[in-house]
C-alpha cells in the first residue's frame, strides 16, 4: 500500500503569542515493510526548525519562532509504501534495551482493576503470542472504541473504568495489562488508513509487544488486530509522553484553541481509480 498523509495541527491564540516551541515527532523512519517515499513539515510561522533524535530513536523537530504571532498551522504531507509484515517489526532504530519497557509510565500503569483483568486473560496459558493475541481482542472488547481528538490527559486506569477511549486510551490499556504480566511493551504513535476515507480529528495509536522469537509486534487493540500494512509507524515510547506527535510551549497568547485535522490515502489506489475511469 502507499499511504498518502496530510496531518495540520492548527493553533490559534486570542492574543499574540511569543516565543513559540514546537516538539515534533511526526516523521516516520524506513523499516521492514515501511519506507519513506517523501516527507514534508511546513510550519506557517518563519521560524527555525531543527533535526534530531531521541532517546528512543524517534526522529524529531524542533520548531522555534521568536516574532509575535496570533495562530500557527504546522502542515505535515508525504507518502510512505507500506507492506503486510503480519505485524512483525523489524529493521527498526533500537536505543534502548528490551527490558526497559517494562517499565511503569504515568499513562500506562497497570491499576487492580487492569491487573485483574490481565491475569483472566492470562489463565488460558498457551505461548506469549498467544497470549498477546488474547489480551488484544480482550481490550477490544471490553472498552469501546470512540475516534475522537486526543490529548495526554487520560491514563490507563482512567479510560479502563470508563470502558471507553480513543485510540491512544486503548493502547495505554494494552500496554499496561502486557507490563503487569511481565512482557515488555511500547507505545506507538502513526497513522491508519481508513477504506472510508473520512477526514480524521486526530492520528493514530497502538501498542507493540514482545515476542520471543519474533521480536517486537505490533497490536491495535481499537480493532483487536495486529497491525497491517494500513499502518504507519511514526514513534515510539513507553507512553504518550514519549510518542505524542506535538507538544510545544509559548509566552503569552491567551486563550488557546487546536484544531486537528488527519486525511489518510490510499495512494496506489486513488491511481488506478482514476486511471480506470
Amino acid at each position: 500500500m502507499r499511504i498518502r498523509v496530510v496531518h495540520e495541527t492548527v493553533y490559534q491564540y486570542e492574543s499574540l503569542a511569543r516565543g513559540l516551541i514546537q516538539i515534533l515527532r511526526l516523521t516516520p523512519r524506513d523499516h521492514d515493510g515501511q519506507h519513506v517515499r517523501s516527507w514534508r513539515i511546513e510550519p506557517s510561522v518563519d521560524g527555525r526548525l531543527s533535526r534530531r533524535e531521541d532517546g528512543y530513536g524517534n526522529v524529531v523537530h524542533v520548531f522555534s519562532a521568536d516574532g509575535p504571532s496570533d495562530a500557527l498551522t504546522v502542515r505535515v504531507t508525504g507518502e510512505v509504501e507500506t507492506a503486510d509484515t503480519a505485524g512483525i517489526v523489524r529493521g527498526t532504530v533500537e536505543r534502548l534495551p528490551d527490558l526497559f519497557y517494562l517499565r511503569e509510565s504515568r499513562f500506562a500503569s497497570a491499576d487492580p482493576a487492569i491487573g485483574g483483568f490481565a491475569d483472566g486473560v492470562a489463565v488460558a496459558g498457551g505461548d506469549r503470542l498467544a497470549l498477546l493475541h488474547r489480551l488484544v481482542g480482550a481490550v477490544h472488547q471490553e472498552v469501546r472504541f470512540a475516534p475522537g481528538p486526543t490529548d495526554s490527559g487520560s491514563t490507563a486506569a482512567e479510560a479502563f473504568a470508563l470502558r471507553e477511549g480513543v485510540g491512544q486510551d486503548l493502547a495505554h490499556i494494552f500496554v499496561a495489562a502486557a507490563r503487569h504480566l511481565e512482557i515488555p511493551a511500547r507505545y506507538v504513535s502513526g497513522y491508519h488508513y481508513r477504506p472510508d476515507g473520512v477526514d480524521q480529528a486526530a492520528g493514530h495509536a497502538w501498542a507493540e509487544a514482545l515476542v520471543p522469537d519474533l521480536g517486537w509486534v505490533g497490536f491495535d487493540p481499537s480493532f483487536g488486530i495486529s497491525t497491517t500494512s494500513a499502518h504507519l509507524r511514526v514513534a515510539v515510547g513507553l507512553d504518550y509522553l514519549d510518542a505524542g506527535p506535538v507538544r510545544g510551549s509559548r509566552t503569552g497568547g491567551g486563550t488557546e484553541t487546536l484544531t486537528v485535522r488527519v486525511r489518510v490515502d490510499d495512494a496506489r489506489g486513488q491511481a488506478q481509480a482514476q486511471s480506470q475511469s
